[in-house]
């Protein structure tokens, strides 16, 4: 099959593009390199996957590219994923992620693609989680507290629209906090390589809010298995690909800790809270569970350890 990878030389897209050549496919990605660098897709364009640099706000750049690659799946990955940028800039955070996404879905129906992945939040998109009963499920009440979150809520609606007027088939999957090797240890976003970093490099974390905060982790190979799996199928709407545990950030910092070289008590310094970040948030990954017989394979001790060693 032939595909196409927006954000492709980013942290979960390179591995993605791995996975599909590794089964045969044959890959085109797309990326303006801003966070993704060609070191992640080293062994994908080895492999024969083809890179064209270019931004998805390029209409007309996106509608060639598509265009020429004929794609039967796109995977949609690139996106603007930082909540305090999208606090701070709304309408670059909008414009990278509806239409951005916009953009390939006219590529999509004009090139005649036949499905259609779009990597959604769930992080951000359900809102606060105290208010839910959690693990929140795909049909909780959605009430993003950041612009972030909604853009992606916007894009997941596109989706429907389009699968409304046009027939285009989709699948938005809603991903938890994903960790794994090549994840950036900078910015605001992946916890994991930001706290791995600094206690391999013997420094101490920042923890905005008291710590006790909760997330969602979910292993990078466990991910892709979700994508492949789902995009495979004929799948439709929204599909949490998390584990349905809540781990606080204190937790995390102890896991980490106990998974790495010992001779840091990796205690935290403590800074006010984030506006838009939510206190508790898990997704119950069941509808994933029985309509793909997807489940969660790697935990967390495990999978700490694994992102520790690729550091």
């Amino acid at each position: 099959m032939k595909c196409l990878v927006t954000g492709g030389a980013g942290f979960i897209g390179s591995h993605l593009t791995d996975a599909l050549l590794a089964r045969g496919d044959e890959v085109t990605v797309i990326d303006d390199l801003s966070t993704g660098t060609r070191e992640n897709l080293a062994s994908a364009l080895a492999g024969g996957a083809e890179l064209i640099e270019g931004d998805v706000l390029d209409r007309e750049f996106i509608e060639d590219a598509v265009a020429g690659a004929e794609p039967g799946v796109i995977f949609h990955l690139a996106a603007q994923g930082e909540v305090r940028r999208s606090i701070e800039q709304p309408a670059f955070d909008a414009s990278v992620n509806v239409v951005g996404t916009i953009n390939l879905l006219e590529a999509a129906r004009v090139t005649g693609v036949g499905r259609f992945m779009l990597a959604s939040s769930g992080g951000a998109i359900y809102g606060e989680g105290s208010r839910l009963d959690l693990p929140a499920v795909e049909s909780s009440s959605l009430e993003p507290l950041c612009p972030y979150g909604l853009s992606k809520l916007a894009g997941e609606q596109y989706l429907l629209l389009y699968r409304r007027m046009y027939g285009l088939s989709s699948v938005a999957l809603r991903f938890a906090n994903v960790y794994g090797p090549r994840q950036r240890p900078k910015g605001e976003a992946g916890a994991v390589a930001i706290f791995g970093e600094l206690l391999l490099e013997g420094r101490q974390p920042t923890v905005f809010g008291d710590g006790t905060q909760t997330r969602d982790f979910v292993y990078i190979d466990d991910v892709i298995t979700a994508v492949l799996a789902a995009t495979d199928s004929g799948m439709e709407g929204p599909v949490n690909i998390g584990s349905g545990v809540e781990t606080s950030l204190l937790e995390l910092l102890e896991g980490l800790s106990a998974a790495g070289p010992g001779d840091n008590s990796f205690d935290p310094v403590y800074d006010p809270p984030v506006e838009g970040e939510v206190k508790r948030i898990s997704i119950d990954p069941a509808r994933a569970e029985s309509e793909l017989g997807w489940q969660v394979t790697v935990g967390l001790e495990d999978g700490l350890r694994r992102t520790l060693a690729a550091l």
